[in-house]
């Protein structure tokens, strides 16, 4: 089975998961008071900033990964709608954040929730990763089993990343939000391909 249909369709998920991301941004009913009402909105900023660039790091990764993976089963098919499932589910637990931030209540858990859903996430994208490389028979001739196996073992380093967050999250909220947000950027650095920027997912 070609890649081209699972991709687009991917493509389509992805775009309509970071434009839901939006939805929670909006404009304030006291326009007498605009500036402060717009700045009282500074966590839904945050929140939306850190999500759009976090599921367009998602979707790169993607882009990456299938440029290796020349194959399909339907398996793998099951295991892309899992990480589908889990990037659309950012919409919520990113409003769910942004509340949270503003209310100042129940912020632990939503930094851990966040957190544990990037978690999910990444297991999903690295069963993909796994599966695809197995025997290496969805992989394409370009590359090596050893270099799937080292690309590996750098996107397995992700979820573990992000669960170190969600913890760091429910001790200090603060913190725990500002390492996804280094994760997110640091991964967005050029890099080469055995990085992929995936560890991030």
């Amino acid at each position: 089975m070609d890649t081209g249909r699972l991709s687009a369709f991917s493509d389509g998920v992805f775009a309509v998961a970071i434009t839901l991301l939006v939805l929670d941004l909006r404009a304030p009913e006291d326009t007498a008071h605009l500036g402060r009402e717009l700045l009282h909105l500074w966590p839904s900023y945050l929140a939306y900033t850190v999500s759009f660039l976090l599921i367009g790091l998602v979707w790169a990764n993607h882009h990456t990964m299938f440029e290796h993976i020349r194959g399909l089963d339907r398996p793998l098919l099951f295991l892309n709608t899992l990480l589908l499932l889990d990037v659309v589910l950012l919409p919520f637990v990113t409003s769910v954040l942004a509340r949270s931030l503003h209310d100042g209540d129940g912020l632990r858990i939503a930094v851990a929730v966040y957190g544990l859903t990037l978690v999910v996430g990444g297991l999903f994208f690295n069963a993909i990763w796994w599966w695809a490389g197995r025997g290496h028979r969805l992989m394409g001739d370009h590359i090596t089993p050893a270099e799937v196996s080292a690309i590996g073992q750098r996107f397995r380093r992700g979820p573990a990343l992000y669960a170190v967050g969600a913890l760091i999250g429910l001790a200090l909220p603060a913190a725990g939000l500002a390492f996804y947000a280094f994760l997110i950027v640091y991964y967005w650095l050029p890099s080469d391909r055995g990085r992929v920027a995936g560890t991030a997912s």
